[in-house]
């Protein structure tokens, strides 16, 4: 195509993309900011035989539309439809699964290092955002690529955020090299110049070339990865197409690792996008011709309670600090950070850091409070077991987003934290089953002196009285309601479908008990032996998976005691990773509904007074 026929398709696909994320929600900020980008990548490169990996990947929708998806686009996020993320099964386009940042450079050097090695021929080009150069993975990468010397570009998006705007001192660094682009121009100009004096000017460039290493230190902006190995070009225009593509067509002619620094305007070509591209990351619908978003009523959401709470609790004691991984908005600490900011630490998208710097943080005497999803904690398991359980500090883990948090599909969903955190020694792990149990549970876990971990899932909670006040003891149930015939164990959400499918039950002539577990560690032993010992049938319901989870613990303890209880049931998500599809969707897939639980308990599907199974 041409200069002028790309342009009029950037202009087309912004459209697209507007129009779609209207109506299924995305990330729409990111995939604006690389649409000129996307469609210089594809000029230059032929894909899918060159690779190009995209890191974490919710801006890879362009690349969706440009590589045969375009026709589907409106199936984004959905069942059976388009991932909002790079998904190899979906398209041979596709190279890699992404979804975690920080990961694309080291991708991109084992693809390099096999090409290599098996004497093939193609280029590879990993495009990272600053966001996710702040994660300590991606310089691991960059320092074994520049040691390497392997030919493979990497093109450092620069739209100065991740979800929120990006902090640190890597972040002024880039902030310094964009307050001055004209020098790379500079620096390629003069030498054009001196390489077309007459007679003299190969000569002259010969000498040139061996003092420029001097020379760069005062005109290249980029002297950190030119340092590490890498030449270094930029920065260039992210929104003009035709130096895009010059510029990416000279990378390829340069030997072994290259690093093209390219500005960009996240939400570029949409005003409400431009303006506010923190609310546009990620964004559940709104209206295009206003840009309003939808207005949530009805009770706050858990991420809402956790921050009021931990705000409320940072007035009564200074040694309360909140931790977070790029996330302030998303994790509910923006008042805490307002309020405290002297206490409040974005250690940008650099999750173990984050738990061993809480580590430190309590061996001196704080409170500290790290604040991060479910599926990014995953990313500091070490530290976790190494720098907070094994040396029993009172680190306070708030795990958001727990469970599945649908349409960002199985990259995103919450649903192994109770796995790899139960086997930690020392750490006690609490769900709530509304939220203000959340809110007490978090106030007990600041008198507790040693490791703890609350989870809780996205979205709103069951307009629960937060003025309420309850009493905990380490492992201790609630027991709801009794009934002989079956007891429900339910956790966290799980706990209102429990009641829900017990009310459905009692229609039936089937009388259940229902428990509140609150701690998955430690369990409470006695409630779960007696109950074990007195109903033919036990069943365990959790939002997470079923391998190693609250149900495993529960049949732990009673094959530990020897009891020999009647039949025992676990719902919860089976051994694989869970699809895209909405909270609701899934949890009827899974039976993690009141019908489903009502069709576990008595055998047979729930019969609607319609007569309608």
């Amino acid at each position: 195509m041409s200069g002028d026929e790309l342009e009029a398709l950037a202009a087309e696909i912004r459209t697209l993309l507007i129009e779609t994320t209207a109506k299924r929600g995305g990330h729409l900020a990111p995939n604006l900011g690389v649409v000129e980008l996307t469609l210089a990548l594809h000029k230059v490169f032929n894909s899918p035989e060159d690779k190009i990996i995209w890191d974490v990947g919710h801006q890879s929708y362009v690349h969706k539309i440009v590589t045969g998806r375009w026709q589907d686009f409106h199936t984004l996020r959905q069942w059976g439809g388009i991932s909002g993320f790079p998904k190899p099964e979906e398209s041979p386009h596709d190279v890699f699964a992404t979804g975690h940042s920080s990961t694309s450079i080291s991708v991109a050097l084992g693809l390099a290092k096999a090409r290599d090695l098996r004497g093939e021929d193609y280029k590879v080009v990993a495009v990272i955002g600053d966001g996710s150069l702040t994660g300590g993975l991606a310089f691991e990468a960059l320092n074994n690529a520049g040691h390497l010397k392997t030919n493979l570009i990497v093109v450092l998006n620069d739209n100065e955020m991740s979800i929120a705007p990006n902090v640190g001192a890597l972040s002024t660094y880039l902030s310094q090299a964009r307050l001055n682009p004209t020098l790379y121009k500079f620096r390629a100009d003069l030498e054009q110049f001196i390489q077309k004096i007459p007679k003299v000017g190969e000569t002259t460039f010969r000498y040139w070339d061996k003092l420029k290493d001097s020379f760069k230190y005062l005109v290249i902006p980029g002297i950190v990865f030119e340092e590490l190995g890498f030449t270094y070009i930029g920065p260039v225009d992210g929104h003009n197409l035709r130096q895009l593509t010059q510029t990416l067509t000279d990378a390829t002619r340069r030997q072994g690792p290259v690093l093209l620094h390219v500005r960009t305007k996240k939400g570029k070509g949409y005003r409400p996008a431009e303006e506010n591209p923190t609310r546009f990351h990620g964004v559940p619908g709104f209206d295009v011709g206003t840009g309003a978003l939808p207005t949530a009523s009805g009770p706050p959401t858990y991420t809402e309670v956790f921050g009021a709470t931990l705000t409320e609790a940072a007035a009564h004691d200074d040694r309360i600090v909140a931790i977070t991984a790029a996330m302030t908005e998303g994790t509910g600490l923006k008042s805490f950070a307002h309020a405290y900011p002297e206490r409040f630490f974005d250690v940008g998208i650099a999750e173990g850091h984050a738990v061993t710097m809480a580590g430190g943080l309590a061996r001196a005497g704080m409170k500290p409070v790290v604040a991060i999803y479910s599926t990014f904690l995953q990313r500091a398991f070490d530290q976790i077991m190494h720098d907070v359980c094994l040396q029993k500090l009172p680190v306070i883990f708030a795990i958001d987003r727990a469970g599945v948090v649908g349409e960002d599909g199985p990259t995103h969903h919450g649903v192994f934290d109770l796995a790899y955190l139960r086997m930690m020694p020392g750490l006690t792990i609490m769900v709530p089953k509304d939220e203000n149990e959340l809110r007490q549970m978090f106030l007990f876990a600041l008198k507790m002196d040693k490791p703890v971990a609350i989870r809780y899932p996205r979205g709103q909670g069951n307009g629960g009285n937060l003025s309420t006040v309850q009493a905990f003891k380490p492992g201790e149930a609630e027991v709801l309601r009794t009934g002989e015939d079956a007891a429900i164990l339910a956790l966290g959400p799980m706990v209102k479908k429990a009641e829900e499918a017990a009310d459905l039950l009692k229609t039936a002539g089937i009388n259940c008990a229902v428990i509140n577990a609150r701690f998955v560690k430690p369990l409470d032993r006695d409630t779960i032996i007696a109950w074990a010992r007195r109903v033919p049938h036990l069943i365990t319901v959790e939002d997470h998976v079923l391998t190693g989870g609250f149900g495993s613990a529960v049949l732990e303890l009673l094959a530990e005691v020897g009891v020999r209880s009647g039949q025992i049931t676990r719902l919860g998500y089976p051994d694989q990773f869970i699809e895209t599809a909405t909270i609701a969707e899934l949890h009827n897939l899974y039976g993690l509904t009141a019908e489903g639980i009502f069709r576990s308990v008595a055998g047979r599907p729930l019969t609607l007074a319609s007569g309608k199974k």
